[in-house]
């Protein structure tokens, strides 16, 4: 499986390292020309606006729009969740609420239940996390914090508000591996 880590800004490299871990081939993705051929794109998280900028400059806008909808698997943490939404690329029915939980000094972890996902909870890393502020309803949440969700899906985007690269927690980019190993095969 070749799958991308946008790579314009946030922690793309311990994603990298944990896709690697569980044998997936990884390019970095700067580029339209990096989009080519992959089987699933991670969209890493980092500062939305600087994120949107650098899409911008970069020309990735357009070529992200056509992964996504050709049906390639993506997982958006974080910023990434937000990249996806209305107000952004526009391609997942969602608009998120940036730093919802607070400043970076209200960062915090959480044990979540993630459908698809067994054994002990996942440990959630949140640090001046998003929320999903509203979804339509072709949106699943999987879950979600004081009420507010921080994990859901839309058709082939997994999109979380917080950090497993940094827990160490590798069952949500296997759960995304799944999604890809299953687009690839079929």
């Amino acid at each position: 499986m070749r799958v991308g880590v946008l790579a314009l800004q946030g922690d793309f490299e311990a994603h990298a390292k944990l896709l690697r871990a569980l044998g997936a081939e990884v390019r970095e993705v700067r580029v339209p020309a990096d989009l080519a051929g992959l089987d699933g794109l991670v969209m890493p998280g980092g500062e939305s606006t600087t994120m949107t900028l650098g899409i911008e400059r970069e020309g990735l806008a357009e070529p992200l729009r056509d992964l996504v909808r050709a049906g390639v698997p993506v997982l958006g943490t974080c910023a990434g969740m937000i990249m996806l939404d209305r107000a952004h690329l526009g391609l997942m029915d969602t608009l998120c609420a940036r730093n919802a939980f607070g400043r970076q000094i209200r960062s915090f972890e959480e044990d979540l239940e993630i459908p698809g996902i067994e054994g002990p909870p996942v440990r959630a890393v949140f640090i001046r996390a998003p929320w999903l502020a509203e979804h339509g309803d072709a949106v699943e949440i999987l879950a979600a914090v004081d009420g507010h969700p921080v994990a859901a899906r839309q058709d082939n985007m997994l999109v979380i508000s917080f950090h497993p690269e940094i827990a160490g927690e590798d069952r949500v980019h296997e759960l995304f591996l799944r999604d890809v190993s299953a687009r690839v095969t079929a």
